[in-house]
């Protein structure tokens, strides 16, 4: 394990971005699996407490696959064919890969109360818009979608975090 929070703390951010743009401009079943290889280097060398943070990761990846799963049955997201029935495993693993920067990169976001209303419901919109610029989503209503994303960020993103500390406290420094 990595022993510089510093070097941990960067190397988290700069795999979490790299999956990302991976699962975003090659969307399907290879970037999920980058994803896992991602996520096993992030246990392997960034993570001190492991079974815990592979049961965060696991948690956060199901509540945002299921999050995301409710935007596409609603159109508040689509894939281009709006057919899309579960939410496809790239989205689930942009969930997991982002689970592992709350413990870390994104930490920091815990240190006042009021930073992650503030935060969240600007950036989880602007990573999906970012996303659909880039071709892996489309919001067919642009404004609606954005206002959804938003409330829906203001809710799940607190309560990961809340998650975190009452749940795997040992994860919230």
């Amino acid at each position: 394990m990595i022993q510089s929070d510093i070097v941990r703390n960067t190397i988290n951010f700069v795999l979490f971005q790299a999956g990302w743009f991976i699962c975003v401009l090659y969307p399907g079943l290879p970037a999920a699996g980058f994803v896992v290889l991602l996520v096993a280097f992030h246990l392997a060398f960034i993570s001190r407490h492991r079974l815990a943070e592979l049961q965060f990761i696991g948690a956060g990846a199901v509540l945002g696959g299921v999050l995301d799963g409710i935007w596409f049955q609603t159109g508040i997201l689509d894939d281009g064919t709006g057919s899309v029935e579960l939410t496809p495993v790239w989205l689930v693993g942009i969930w997991a890969i982002f689970m592992t920067t709350l413990s870390h990169s994104l930490s920091w976001i815990s240190s006042r109360v009021w930073l992650p209303f503030v935060c969240a419901p600007i950036a989880g919109p602007f990573a999906y818009w970012s996303a659909s610029q880039l071709g892996a989503v489309e919001l067919p209503d642009l404004t609606v979608s954005l206002l959804a994303l938003a409330a829906g960020w203001l809710v799940v993103f607190p309560a990961l975090l809340y998650l975190r500390k009452f749940l795997y406290p040992e994860l919230a420094r």
